[in-house]
């Protein structure tokens, strides 16, 4: 290799120090320092937050000579030492209060070690005051404030409402003082994978500047298309060579597996800066970003809400729902997206709605494959074979083993544990064959009571129709009334017209039947 790729370095000294591969955002960098004060940034999870925030830290402690040959040692003639104030909110599992407590005392009793205390200063907001004021005063120079990952408790605790509830109020408090001690602060910094607002922690944060959603800025975590030929374009060249592919294969399967995250709308593309550089590190592709692991309460959410998967693909909604989560509320499309997993797709002008989607397909196709053992009674280490043997079936036409398969996904799932039956099998057999959908050509509908279905493979193309408590007779007549296996009359390959039954009583397939057209 001919470069030294970052993975899981975050410290923006010894990134440099030690010559690693650093993509220059120093630009932006400066122009944030320049035009405002307080900015919030959500991104998802290793993106490269942490790495910005040490990039301010090193920026504002004067420390010139880690800039060597970046767009900001030209732009910067002062290079001040400033007092910072650097809380990382990414190191505690917040189970319980005093978890959060805990690290808000660690992190205080540290800068108190430094500045003073004082025996009047008895609440974290307190001391947190006193601190800023007495850094300001003994440095000089007003005081810089970087958090990185804010929101990490509240996101920990979501489902667990007066957890969540104790977190916001002390939370709350603390970063209140941002705003109360103004006249003390030179800078500061919030990142976070979301965005509580509403009655929550940034209700009273009005002096925020929130870029999340700023064109000006949305390469700031993030690598870009021209970035990866600006300065890992040899590397592209190697990684074609050791996967025996053309340079312009290698391209596209980048594209398709990381590109297409959208912070913005009509804005260019940001790829998944983990994934891309593990895949220059190990010179091959995988899912190296879903692999780091998926918070369950993404679940949990989509469950509670008794939510129907097919929407997910193409969610619409407006910019006060993506933008902040309200802590109380029970739609799950702001924290998927926020967290990563949904991006923009489209955006309606007129009505200012967002079209979302998956960004990638290491996204899509990780995300649903998660979802399987939360749906079914198939668990996590089974389920890729599971998935493989449907594979299988379908290309060997043995519908009858795909059947009773399929059956086994439905089987013994527990009932109380299901508020509304037929969006069950909706959503399973979304999954199911969202799944297949990535190794055979699929089309998947659904419409009041039925659901509709194409799978094509190389011998052999199935018409489906599900019926939810009629009869299988039933659905294989609607497939021959509606015609659906007319777009296929002229193509050689053999044709299965499959009605299929839903049971209420049984809570499975009941009966399906088969009219072969050779």
């Amino acid at each position: 290799m001919s470069k030294l790729y970052p993975i899981g370095i975050q410290n923006f000294e010894s990134l440099r120090n030690d010559g690693y591969l650093y993509v220059d955002k120093t630009r932006l960098i400066y122009q944030l320092v320049k035009t405002g004060r307080y900015y919030f940034l959500s991104r998802p999870r290793r993106f490269g937050k942490s790495l910005l925030i040490s990039t301010l830290e090193a920026y504002f402690s004067g420390k010139k000579e880690l800039f060597t040959n970046l767009a900001i040692e030209e732009l910067e003639k002062e290079w001040i030492k400033y007092p910072i104030l650097h809380m990382d909110l990414n190191t505690e599992k917040y189970d319980t209060l005093e978890s959060l407590e805990s690290i808000l005392n660690f992190t205080l009793g540290k800068w108190e070690r430094l500045y003073g205390t004082a025996p009047s200063e008895t609440t974290f907001a307190l001391r947190f005051r006193g601190i800023i004021e007495r850094a300001n005063k003994q440095a000089g120079q007003r005081v810089v404030i970087l958090i990185d990952e804010y929101d990490k408790p509240m996101l920990q605790a979501i489902g667990n409402e007066p957890l969540q509830r104790k977190f916001r109020n002390t939370m709350k408090a603390f970063y209140s003082v941002l705003k109360t001690m103004d006249g003390h602060i030179k800078f500061a910094f919030l990142t976070g994978v979301t965005k509580f607002g509403k009655v929550s922690v940034f209700s009273d944060l009005n002096n925020l500047i929130d870029i999340s959603m700023d064109e000006q800025y949305v390469e700031l975590c993030g690598i870009t298309e021209k970035e990866i030929h600006d300065i890992m374009e040899e590397d592209l060249h190697i990684l074609a060579d050791k996967q025996k592919m053309t340079y312009e294969e290698v391209c596209s399967e980048l594209k398709e597996c990381y590109d297409g995250y959208h912070f913005v709308e009509n804005s260019i593309g940001i790829y998944n800066p983990f994934s891309l550089l593990n895949t220059f590190y190990k010179m091959k592709f995988g899912s190296y970003w879903f692999e780091t692991g998926t918070p369950t309460y993404l679940v949990e959410l989509l469950k509670k809400s008794n939510y129907n998967l097919q929407r997910i693909t193409h969610e619409e909604t407006d910019a006060d729902v993506l933008n902040s989560i309200d802590s109380t509320s029970r739609n799950p499309i702001p924290v998927i997206y926020q967290s990563g997993y949904l991006t923009i797709k489209g955006f309606d002008n007129r009505f200012g709605i967002y079209r979302l989607g998956f960004p990638n397909r290491e996204v899509e196709e990780g995300f649903v494959k998660y979802l399987l053992p939360f749906y079914t009674n198939i668990d996590v280490i089974e389920s890729p074979f599971q998935i493989r043997q449907f594979v299988d079936e379908v290309e060997q036409g043995d519908y009858d083993a795909f059947f009773r398969r399929l059956q086994s996904f439905f089987a013994d799932t527990p009932y109380e544990l299901i508020r509304d039956l037929e969006l069950h099998y909706q959503n399973v057999l979304f999954i199911v064959f969202k799944l297949i959908g990535f190794y055979v050509k699929a089309e998947y509908h659904t419409s009041q009571g039925r659901i509709d279905l194409v799978l094509q493979t190389d011998h052999f193309i199935y018409v489906m129709e599900f019926k939810l408590e009629g009869t299988a007779e039933e659905a294989l007549q609607q497939i021959n009334d509606k015609h659906y296996a007319q777009a296929f009359s002229t193509d050689k390959r053999q044709i299965f017209k499959i009605g299929i039954n839903f049971s209420n009583e049984t809570r499975n397939i009941e009966k399906w039947i088969v009219e072969d057209l050779q």
